[in-house]
């Protein structure tokens, strides 16, 4: 029996899937708010102004940290459970930043921004606990749906975090707290009440298909559809990180206004999530390697642009394609992910994965700034070349392992006939 024909499977993975779409909107509101204004906000708390850019990066850090562990806690509480202690955690930061701002405490703030972290690191899980609960065909659909979630939430975050600031006059910034920790509450909430593990199904298909047993983690690391999906996970999100962060000052660098480079940010946002409407079925239609080459492909056009021109308009452009360059990327990715493991090595998989790419979206964050102003922007981008071809080659190099794959099973099916 296929696991899409498990009675139920199908449609409560979907189910889930938009539960989980849901809740990824409001984590992508929430910590669009955080991130929109917790360098303003740590400046504004700092005892030492060098100080000021901590709160932010214990955002990224304390993800990096979580996301290992995560993996193995969903695994032993369930999904359910865990995703909704990590949406707790994320409510108590918000909780904890507010009382921060109120009492002007810097190092209460940096205890809620890195509980904003915790949340962080256990919503990345949300596109693989959905891709886990469907048949292969099916995946990148289920990822793809989760991440709509974002879309509208890419713009709606900014706009609440602009209207928020000043809910309190007398604590600029802690209403844009309060309105992270209930957006983190409402998650929790969702997830409690509509959220479903997908233990039953599970148990149906191991019955029909006895577990293989589980391969030591440097066994799982070898396959080619691992490291393709490490490198389209890896590389997009690195390459997206490095110039989505570096971009706004080096549009204020160019002599364009401060707003132009928020609207720009916006802008590739909407690129980022926007693609989520279509791309699970543009995978489905062309095939998974055409469309994470075409997520290389847009990022290497958001390079050039980039290099050609300081203009508004190219900003524009090479941030869109930057942004569903990353989604092409990040959902291909995923779903090369979820098709290299065994049920019983989903914990260690997924944990490596979300670690190394967590760590290196930290080391492209904070690499950023200084490497803009010490080279410019135009280095910033030529730097990412390299990354793109090393991705673009593993890509190839899975695609023709799984062609030869697939050649061999076809000779041995037609050997036993």
């Amino acid at each position: 029996m296929s696991r899409a024909s498990l009675p139920g499977s199908h449609d409560s993975g979907y189910r889930n899937a938009r539960i989980l779409a849901i809740c990824q909107g409001l984590f992508t509101c929430a910590i669009s708010i955080d991130l929109t204004l917790t360098a303003l906000t740590g400046y504004q708390l700092a005892p030492d102004k060098s100080l000021a850019t901590l709160p932010f990066a214990l955002i990224t850090v304390a993800g990096a940290v979580v996301t290992w562990f995560a993996a193995f806690l969903i695994q032993r509480l369930g999904r359910r459970l865990s995703f909704a202690l990590g949406a707790l955690a994320g409510a108590i930061g918000g909780a904890i930043s507010v009382w921060s701002v109120f009492h002007g405490h810097f190092w209460g703030f940096c205890i809620g921004t890195a509980a904003v972290g915790v949340f962080q690191a256990f919503a990345q899980y949300y596109r693989l606990a959905a891709a886990d609960a469907v048949s292969a065909e099916f995946k990148s659909r289920a990822i793809s749906t989760v991440l709509t979630g974002g879309v509208i939430a890419a713009v709606l975050g900014p706009a609440l975090a602009s209207w928020s600031k000043d809910l309190f006059p007398t604590a600029l910034f802690s209403g844009a707290y309060l309105m992270v920790a209930l957006l983190s509450l409402l998650s929790m909430i969702v997830l409690l009440v509509f959220y479903r593990d997908t233990g039953a199904a599970a148990a149906v298909q191991a019955a029909a298909e006895p577990e293989l047993p589980a391969r030591a983690t440097s066994e799982i690391a070898r396959q080619p559809v691992f490291v393709a999906a490490l490198a389209n996970n890896v590389v997009g999100s690195m390459v997206m990180m490095f110039i989505m962060t570096a971009a706004p000052l080096a549009a204020v660098a160019c002599r364009h206004g401060i707003d132009d480079g928020a609207n720009i940010i916006q802008w590739h946002l909407v690129g980022m999530y926007a693609p989520s409407f279509f791309a699970g079925a543009l995978i489905k239609r062309i095939g998974l390697g055409p469309v994470v080459l075409a997520g290389v492909a847009l990022n290497l056009a958001c390079a050039l642009i980039a290099m050609a021109s300081t203009s508004l308009p190219a900003f524009y452009v090479a941030l869109l394609c930057l942004g569903v360059g990353w989604n092409f990327m990040f959902v291909g990715g995923t779903t090369l992910l979820a098709q290299s493991y065994r049920p019983s090595e989903r914990a260690r998989a997924q944990g490596l994965s979300e670690f190394l790419r967590y760590a290196a979206t930290a080391l492209a964050t904070l690499a950023a700034g200084p490497l803009l102003e010490h080279y410019g922007w135009s280095a910033l981008n030529l730097a990412i070349l390299p990354l793109l071809l090393v991705c673009a080659v593993v890509s190839v190099w899975w695609m023709l392992a799984n062609a030869a794959a697939a050649r061999n099973t076809a000779a041995n099916t037609a050997a036993a006939s």
